[in-house]
């Protein structure tokens, strides 16, 4: 039994220390949890109050921002302000000078109609004088040589009849001279372009190509076994080779210069080929003529791309092309068509006209020399029908048919047509004509000029086709001006040989000038 009483006072006594033992256990883990809670309540805290802070300089950093950016804004605000405030008070002083040079302007006009209103009245009471003393004069007349007036007019009248019969006669004269002048030219005009679309068997130098041989031996090799390579050259490109004792040189003589470029390119091909024979030369032919195509339509893109000029028809760039072995006085017909192009886009352009359409115009104006040759007629009716054939403008089929005036030009761009093609043509160096002798022709116009009193400046301009003098107002009235211009004529007719025609300008001016400060 007192076992039994003891084990059960263990028991219990071991209950309760395990009940005490778990209660400070738990209340060990309670404190930790609550000195763990304070931990991070104090931890949140000061992170909280971190946040704060940093929220706060944040605010005050944009605060400031904003108020620096408001600052700068009202500053330039200000200073906008302050330049328009300036430039309203320039204007108003502006205004206040314009009003009163207006005032002054004003003022002046009133003056001078008050002056000139008094001069008139002047002339007035002159020419009254002046009727009273004509009338006092012819009754003297009348009495003095007992004539009447009709009789006296009749005695005027018949001298003056003969003055003009004698002028008339002298005017005829002349018109005879122009227009002998003119045919000669027309004729000579008419024979140099028909030896230029005939072909005839002749050696100038814009109908002769020359090809460069390696050696004398290769003249053998292209003549061929009797002759066959030479003869089979010559049909199959219509050019004439010519072989003689130049040394390393072969010379292909032909008016059409496209088929001479073939000619000269077939002939290359076969020295650095070697195989020269019949059929190889018509190999080598019929594959330069589509090369030679191709070359002639590339050539007429770029002149196309370099006037600016698009939309145009195959046909007419294939034409264009063949321009670049077209010459006319030595001038290469593509690049003369080019220059008149840009000539007439920039007078087109100064006078408010539509650049591009002039542009057109003066490429084309000449694109008839491509087939003339083929076809009856002048350049400028060919050109002109071409350019109908392919719907081209009616302003352009008008002017490339004007433009050497064949057709009345009927609007502003034929005229100007016809004053590029002028100005490209007659340009120092375009044609045969050294640039010395056109220097020197210019030079002896001028000096004819000047050799005349009251002659201030002379001005030889339009390529030697017109001199402008300008006179001394002073020593040359007006009456003498015209008389300037028909002596200036005559010394030019006397002392100079020249095509067409020249114009005599003479220029009076008087000119006042004041400084207004």
């Amino acid at each position: 039994m007192l076992n039994i009483a003891i084990a059960i006072i263990v028991s219990a006594i071991s209950v309760y220390a395990g009940y005490l033992l778990r209660r400070y256990v738990a209340e060990k883990k309670i404190e930790d949890a609550e000195a763990k809670v304070k931990i991070l309540l104090e931890r949140g805290k000061k992170e909280a109050d971190d946040i704060r802070r940093q929220a706060e300089l944040e605010a005050k950093d944009l605060l400031y921002k904003m108020r620096q950016d408001f600052d700068n804004e009202t500053k330039d605000r200000r200073q906008e302000i302050f330049n328009l405030e300036k430039r309203l008070a320039q204007k108003e002083e502006n205004i206040d000078r314009r009003l009163d040079l207006l005032e002054k302007k004003e003022k002046e006009i009133d003056a001078r109609k008050e002056g000139f209103k008094k001069q008139e009245e002047s002339l007035k009471a002159k020419e009254n004088q002046l009727h009273m003393l004509i009338a006092e004069e012819k009754e003297r007349l009348q009495k003095i040589s007992s004539l009447s007036v009709e009789e006296a007019k009749q005695i005027l009248l018949n001298r003056l009849n003969e003055e003009l019969n004698a002028e008339k006669a002298v005017l005829i004269k002349r018109q005879e001279e122009e227009v002998r002048s003119t045919l000669d030219k027309k004729s000579q005009e008419v024979v140099s372009l028909a030896i230029q679309r005939c072909a005839v068997e002749h050696t100038v130098e814009s109908t002769v190509s020359v090809v460069n041989l390696p050696n004398d031996e290769m003249k053998g090799r292209v003549i061929g076994r009797e002759g066959r390579n030479i003869r089979a050259l010559e049909m199959a490109t219509g050019v004439d080779v010519i072989i003689d004792d130049t040394p390393e040189a072969v010379t292909l003589s032909c008016f059409d210069t496209v088929r001479r470029e073939i000619a000269r390119r077939v002939l290359e091909k076969l020295i650095s080929d070697g195989r020269i024979h019949p059929g190889r030369i018509e190999e080598v032919v019929e594959k330069t003529k589509q090369e030679m195509e191709e070359h002639i339509r590339e050539e007429g893109e770029k002149a196309a791309f370099e006037a600016g000029v698009d939309g145009l028809h195959p046909e007419l760039i294939k034409l264009l092309g063949r321009l670049k072995y077209r010459t006319s006085f030595g001038q290469n017909a593509l690049q003369h068509s080019t220059e008149v192009a840009f000539l007439l886009g920039t007078m087109a352009s100064e006078l408010g006209l539509d650049f591009k359409l002039a542009r057109r115009i003066g490429l084309l104006h000449d694109i008839g020399k491509a087939v003339d040759h083929q076809i009856e007629g002048t350049h400028a009716k060919i050109g002109a029908d071409l350019a109908k054939k392919f719907n081209e403008p009616l302003e352009v089929i008008h002017a490339i048919e004007a433009h050497h005036e064949e057709a009345q030009p009927t609007s502003f761009y034929a005229v100007l047509a016809v004053a590029a093609d002028a100005i490209s043509a007659a340009r120092p160096g375009a044609r045969r004509e050294t640039l010395e002798t056109y220097i020197k022709r210019l030079e002896k116009l001028e000096s004819i000029a000047n050799l005349f009193k009251g002659v201030d400046k002379a001005f030889a301009i339009q390529a030697g086709r017109e001199i402008r003098v300008i006179v001394q107002p002073e020593k040359i009235s007006d009456h003498d001006a015209v008389n300037l211009a028909r002596e200036i004529r005559k010394k030019i007719e006397e002392g100079m040989e020249y095509p067409g025609q020249i114009k005599v300008t003479v220029i009076r001016e008087t000119r006042a000038i004041e400084y207004a400060k």
